[in-house]
This record gives C-alpha cells, structure tokens and sequence, in this order.
C-alpha cells in the first residue's frame, strides 16, 4: 500500500495529468526505491533534502544507466514539485538536483526494403497470422506506439475516412492515417476476428487480440514481431518502435516537414521530433547532390 502523500500523488496523476496507467506505475515503482533508501537514512519522504537525493542517485550511479536514472529524477521531481504546490512542502528538495548528462541516442531506423519485408512476413492463411500482418500495417502506416496501438477498440476504425482514433500520452486524442494496404489487412483480419472476439471471457471491444480472445500487451506484440526478424534473418534488433522511427524518418525522407509529422506521431514538442532530421542526411544528400551547381 502507498503512503497517503504517494496515494494523493497518484490520484493527481491519474484524474489532473491524464497520466497513462503505465507511466503511473513507473512514477510509483521510483518513489518505492526512494522511499526505501530514505529508510536507511532514517528520514521519510518528507524530510528528504537535496543531499539525501543525490545520494540515492549516487547508488542508483552503480547498476544503473543515466537514461534510467534521469528517468527516475523525473519522478521525484514531480512528486516534489507536487508536494510543493500543494502546501505540504516549502521547499522542493528536487528543484536543484541535476539531472544526468545523456548521451546522444538517434532514433533506430529500418530501411525501406526491410520494412516491406516485415510486413509481408506474418502468413495469410491464419487468423493470428493475419492479425499480426494487420499489427504491422498499422505500426508503421500510422506511425502509432504500441502502447496506442494496443489500447484501440474496434470502434476506434473509421473506414471511410481513412483514419483510427488514438489515445495517446497525458490522454491526448489524435487521429492517425490509414493507407490503403493498413486497412486493407486490418480488414482481412477483422473478417477472421470472430473466431477469436466468440472465445469465453474475450474483450470484444479490443481490435487486436491474443488466441485467447483478451486484448494483446506490448510486450505479446515485440515477441511476435521478434519471431518475424529472426525468421527473415535481419541483422539488427527491431522493436515496435522502430517501425514507428522508421515511419517518421521514411515520411521526412519522402518531403514531409518535420511540423506535420509531429502532429502525426502525437509529439508535445518539436524538439523530439526533430530527432528525425538528423537521420536523413541520407536523403538530405542525395537533394543536395541533384540541386546544386557544383555536386
């Protein structure tokens, strides 16, 4: 059971941020580490000072990537700064704290040719098969992330106009297109569906999933897309997400501007986006050798 100050937290999060259930648990799992190395230390989470949290990031320094640590920072950043404007601190402990210096991480992107080979993979003549054809569709033609991707209803699919209804992060609504090969597998697989939406205890509301009827997780989709991989013999790691970088930076090498396909990926801000320029050079170099007088 949370703390009563956590429980509070958690509450803010869930009704005022519209924070994801995921993102909530992380938020927690991170205040749970702090709490138990502020026991050592003899105090509560109140009577955390700026020292006392660097010394938690200090051991967290010893196993833990800076990735992982700046993330867990920016839990306890917002439960302080919650707790602050909420009257119960006067002072944020984690205002000051710094957090760690990342190094440059560009997006993993896949070819196109490997692309359209993942998607020709999952087999046609089964119902799981066409579901997964229809998963990767809609990946990487919509640029979804599949935590949104596994959040669709049925409901969510508007035929006609191309798009799907996604819920995003913070619980920001967007719509995402469809191209005419996306829908079309998720048609064929929605053909299939009732053998799987008539299964005892089902979640018929799902679009996607599992053989046994209930709603696919994000981690069920990156195995099933792992099996595709090895079974193609790509050399490199694909994740779910990846399809998602690849479909921003295909759109960017395609003459897309980097403002539309913010909008498309359901980024808050442009900066994030603007990852995907740094991965087109690529194209960037190929318009430069064509246009100008000199290449």
């Amino acid at each position: 059971m949370p703390s009563p100050l956590v429980a509070r937290f958690q509450d803010f999060l869930d009704r005022s941020k519209g924070a994801s259930p995921h993102t909530i648990r992380a938020y927690l799992a991170d205040l749970r580490e702090l709490e138990a190395y502020l026991e050592q230390q003899g105090v509560d989470l109140t009577g955390a000072t700026h020292a006392h949290l660097r010394g938690h990031l200090g051991v967290l320094a010893v196993d833990r990537a800076a990735s992982s640590r700046a993330r867990k920072l920016a839990s306890l950043k917002a439960f302080y700064k919650f707790l602050t404007r909420s009257g119960v601190l006067a002072v944020n402990p984690a205002a000051r704290v710094k957090t760690p210096k990342l190094p440059a991480r560009l997006p993993k992107v896949l070819p196109v040719d490997e692309v359209f080979a993942l998607l020709s993979a999952p087999p046609e003549d089964t119902v799981l098969g066409l579901r997964d054809r229809a998963i990767l569709e809609v990946l990487y033609g919509g640029g979804l992330r599949v935590a949104e991707l596994c959040g669709l209803a049925v409901g969510d699919l508007d035929r006609a106009g191309r798009v799907v209804r996604v819920l995003g992060k913070g619980s920001k609504e967007r719509l995402c297109p469809l191209n005419a090969q996306a829908l079309a597998a998720v048609d064929r697989y929605l053909d299939r569906r009732p053998s799987l939406a008539e299964k005892p205890g089902a979640a018929p509301e799902a679009l996607f999933l599992n053989h046994r009827g209930g709603r696919l997780t994000a981690r069920s989709i990156a195995r099933h897309l792992d099996r595709y991989v090895i079974q193609l013999a790509l050399a490199r790691k694909v994740s779910p997400h990846a399809l998602r970088h690849s479909f921003a930076t295909h759109l960017l090498g395609g003459g897309a501007d980097v403002r539309s396909i913010q909008e498309l990926l359901g980024h808050a801000s442009l900066s994030t986006t603007q990852r995907y320029t740094h991965v087109s050079w690529e194209s960037l170099q190929a318009v430069y050798d064509k246009a100008h007088p000199r290449a």
